[in-house]
This record gives structure tokens, sequence and C-alpha cells, in this order.
């Protein structure tokens, strides 16, 4: 764990909503801010400009994070694209190891880290948001003797982040973005002298350990149970973890879900199937007609033609209940 006597770090995650959101935060930051920010924003591999939009926002600097940086006051450090941000003793370490809530970048493994690196010298924000990244690591942040400050849900264009975050986590503070920024300089401002670094979570520790490239396998029997279910991303079998706040799994690759990312992703792949589902019944159907049409222009085969026909017709019922399945079938957002 860092230095007791470190300055505060601020960690913040967003995901729907958080591009507006940390611009309208970086114009009400004062200049000169007292505390690096890290931020991460669930922009998964698309090409980003964010750290030039803040940086025009705000007088406070912004730049898209560097393996290696060591952070600095008065600047705000964005993952980029496509990679892991954490903290590693004083440094900024930057990766590409396996997604976790279905994203890279993704915040629980920067909160993790600066629970376990800064201990009561970290500031954990939740911002805007759909699911509920981020609520682990809030949690590590406050099990460690940090500080917890989460969005107003009815202020955040999506709610679900925060209000995941305010069901998991006993928090210090509930506020709207506009008094988000006051907020942060004044606990950036807090220096107490040497402060009693609390000894984190073992659990906490294996399972950032979990998180890393490699095999995880060893590390997971520790801290958790082989589930029913399977990884969406490698196919491999997913463990749950004994911490149950919130119910989460891993893969022994590293893959990391809670049980709503589970659910939501699970959605999306039963979509999917019962649309591929309705596309052989469709193609039989055409086949078998284009099959009678070629019968009816033979003379001698018109009862090929005829059970050709038949056929297909009995296809066309089932279609028609397999669309009706599908239209009806629950989507991927009603799990938010």
């Amino acid at each position: 764990m860092h230095d007791s006597t470190t300055q505060p770090i601020i960690v913040m995650g967003a995901s729907a909503g958080g591009v507006s959101a940390i611009l309208d935060l970086a114009s009400t930051l004062p200049r000169d801010f007292p505390s690096p920010i890290l931020f991460v924003q669930h922009i998964g591999a698309h090409r980003s400009v964010l750290g030039k939009l803040v940086s025009a926002r705000g007088p406070n600097r912004a730049v898209h994070a560097s393996d290696g940086d060591v952070p600095r006051p008065g600047t705000i450090y964005i993952a980029p694209s496509d990679q892991h941000m954490v903290l590693d003793g004083p440094v900024i370490r930057l990766s590409r190891c396996p997604k976790e809530k279905h994203a890279r970048p993704a915040i629980d493994p920067l909160f993790r880290s600066a629970a376990l690196e800064y201990g009561p010298r970290a500031i954990g924000v939740v911002l805007t948001g759909m699911l509920d990244d981020g609520s682990a690591g809030l949690r590590a942040i406050k099990d460690c003797g940090g500080t917890a400050v989460v969005q107003d849900p009815a202020d955040a264009q999506a709610p679900s982040m925060p209000q995941s975050a305010l069901a998991c986590v006993d928090v210090d503070h509930v506020v709207p973005l506009a008094a988000l920024g006051p907020l942060l300089y004044d606990l950036a401002r807090r220096r107490p002298g040497v402060i009693d670094m609390p000894q984190p979570p073992a659990t906490l520790g294996q399972e950032h350990a979990a998180s890393t490239c490699g095999n995880a396998m060893q590390t997971l029997k520790a801290i958790a149970s082989p589930s029913a279910f399977t990884c969406p991303d490698c196919g491999g079998v997913l463990f749950e973890l004994s911490d149950k706040r919130p119910v989460r799994y891993r893969c022994h690759t590293g893959h990391a879900f809670s049980l709503r990312t589970l659910a939501y992703l699970q959605e999306e792949v039963s979509d999917a199937t019962l649309w591929a589902s309705l596309r052989v019944p469709q193609e039989k159907e055409a086949v078998l007609r284009r099959l009678a049409q070629a019968h009816a222009q033979e003379a001698t085969l018109p009862d090929a033609a005829r059970d050709a026909l038949r056929e297909a017709g009995a296809i066309a019922e089932l279609r028609k209940a397999i669309f009706g399945l599908t239209k009806s079938a629950p989507g991927a957002e009603g799990v938010d």
C-alpha cells in the first residue's frame, strides 16, 4: 500500500452520460486542483478525443494516461481506449488484461487498485451509467478507509450505476453534478498527518490479482466457488466470488461479471439465438417453394409440387410462431 502521508487521489468512473458529466465537472474545478483525478469512461476500443475535450472545458490539464505516468495534482488522467488503467504504487499502469463487466477500460480495476494503494487517501466517485460497474470497486475503497462519493441518481442521465453503488456501499456523499466540484475540492485539500492504514481485506488483494493477465485458477479457488454458468467472453467456467456485495463472477482467464451484467449479456445472446433460429425455417420455406415451382414446370411431377407446397406451408406456420416468440421475448434493456 502507498505511503500513508501521500496526497489524496480521486478516481471516478462513468458509462452512459459520462462524457457530458466529466465535461460539466471539469468546468467547475478550480485551477491548480490539489489532487490528481483518474477517470474511466466506458469507451471500449473506440478512438477517443476526450482528453482534448476536457482540457478545453476547464482550467486543469486533461490527458490520456500513459503507462508509467506519475499522477500529478491539477491533472485529469483519462483511461485510453481498450486499456484498463490501474494504480501500481506511485505510477499508473495500462494493460489489455481481460474485460470486466464486458468493458475495457472498466471502472472496478481502477477503484480496486486505488483502495489497495492509497487506502484512506482514495476518493472514489461513481457517476452516471448503466448497470453496475464501479459498485464493487467503490466498496473496496470504503473497506480500505477511503471516501465514497456517488452522483445523485435523480441527477444522473443514466441512474443505474449510482443506484447500484448506493445499494452496495455505505457512501459518504450523494450529490448532484453541480455540487460535485466544490465537494471534491474540499476533500482534496484535507491532508492530515500520518494516519493509520487499515489492513485491506485479504480477498480484495486476491481478487485484484485474479484480474491480471494470466492463469488465476489457484487464486479463484481461494475466494470463489465454481458456478453452473459459463463465461460469455471465452466459454470457461465462471466462479462465484464469496463476497456477495454485489454478487459477481470471474473465469480463470480473468473476465469478470456482476450478476446484473451477466443477465444483460445472456439476454443479448438469447435474442441473437432466437433471431438465428428464425433464419433456418425462412430459408427452408423459400427452398421448398422454389422446388414446388420447379416441379410444377415438369408435367410428370404434379404430386411432388403439391407435397413441396404443403411442407412449405407447414414451415411457414412454424416460422410465424418463432417470429411471435422472438418479438415477445424480453429485451436486454429490461435487465437494467
